[in-house]
Order: C-alpha cells, then structure tokens, then sequence
C-alpha cells in the first residue's frame, strides 16, 4: 500500500463532501432507487452508497480493490448494513460465475480502473440478461476546447487523484462492450472544475 493510496483514502469523504451536499448525494440517491435483485457495487470506496439502497434489492455485494478504501468501507458496512458482503477485487478480474447479478452500480469509478474496456466486459459478464448496469461516472467533454484541457491535464489528475482519468469516453466503451442505453442523461459534477464536470447518469441494459 503506497502513502498516497492511503492517504486518498482517509481525506476521500472530505474531499467529496461539498459535491455531496450540493447534489451530488441526491444524484446517487436517484441512481439507486433503481437498484434491484443481487446487486453488484463495483470501487464501493469509502460507502458513501450505502444509505441509498432500498427495499428492492436481495443481497448486496461490495468489491473496492484498494485496502485502505476496504478498512473504511467494512466499517460503514458494520455500521449501515450489517450482513452486506465485501471482498477486495477489481473491476477488470471480479471472481463471480457469468449471470450473477440482476445489478451492477459504478459510481465514479471507470474514470479510474486500469483498463476500462476489460472491466466493462467483466460488468456485461456477471450482469443476467436484462440486467442492468447503474451508472454515474464524469466523462470526456462533448466541448472539444474543455476536451483539450482534459488532455492536458490529465497526467496531472492521475497523480493527485490516485488514476483518476479525465477524458474517457465511458458511454462510447460500454456500448462497445455489449450494453445497450436505458434512462440515460447528462449532468454537471457539483463543486467541480469544468475540465471534471461533465457526467453521465442512467441505466444501461446486458
């Protein structure tokens, strides 16, 4: 475990706490009433999920491949919801049998797993026909001048915010991997520079 990765993690609820209270905790709030049956939360992070799951859902399980993010996450778990399971694993390699779940949630997270592309694929693989994948990641710019700063600051980002890419084109890349669009729109990251504002938010279908 490196200094910064454990250092992102302790300072990581603050740091998302202004977005949170300016809206961004309602945005999860209406992602997630979606949620149903098994559901799959994919970089679970520190849980700041976890208060908006409902009555809909069968079982909960929470995979976060950083262990300083797990050590916080099992205690809002313990805290929250009891009973809920964590495993450590990353999005690219999740250790579950093809259509396992009726839901998979990712909310800010594809910015920065390893390889996108493989973890999408992983997500189609262990969602059951008709599953739905919940989303609510910042993306690249449909402003090509925004599009150009991203680009450049990118290397810059990754570094202070643990690999977290600017100017993925998340949507583009799920289709590609065999998802079809939903309730899909657009929205604005609360609290955030314009080179990280622009998000995608809905539902897209295995």
């Amino acid at each position: 475990m490196s200094f910064g990765e454990w250092a992102f993690a302790h300072v990581y609820d603050a740091l998302m706490s202004g977005s949170e209270k300016k809206g961004l905790a309602d945005m999860r709030r209406d992602l997630l009433g979606g949620a149903k049956g098994e559901v799959l939360e994919i970089g679970a992070g520190t849980g700041l999920n976890l208060p908006f799951y409902g009555d809909e859902i069968s079982g909960l399980t929470l995979a976060e491949p950083s262990k300083s993010m797990i050590g916080q996450l099992n205690r809002k778990v313990e805290q929250d919801r009891p009973g809920t399971m964590v495993l450590r694993a990353p999005a690219e390699d999740l250790p579950f049998e093809d259509n396992s779940f009726d839901t998979v949630v990712s909310t800010l997270v594809l910015c920065s797993v390893d390889d996108q592309p493989r973890a999408l694929r992983e997500l189609r693989r262990v969602l059951r026909p008709g599953g739905e994948l919940l989303l609510l990641e910042h993306v690249r710019s449909s402003k090509p001048n925004i599009v150009t700063w991203q680009n450049r600051l990118n290397g810059v980002n990754q570094f202070v915010l643990q690999g977290c890419n600017l100017n993925r084109p998340t949507l583009d890349q799920a289709l590609q991997a065999g998802f079809r669009r939903g309730a899909m729109t657009s929205g604005e990251f609360p609290e955030s520079p314009p080179f990280i504002r622009e998000l995608i938010i809905g539902t897209l279908v295995a």
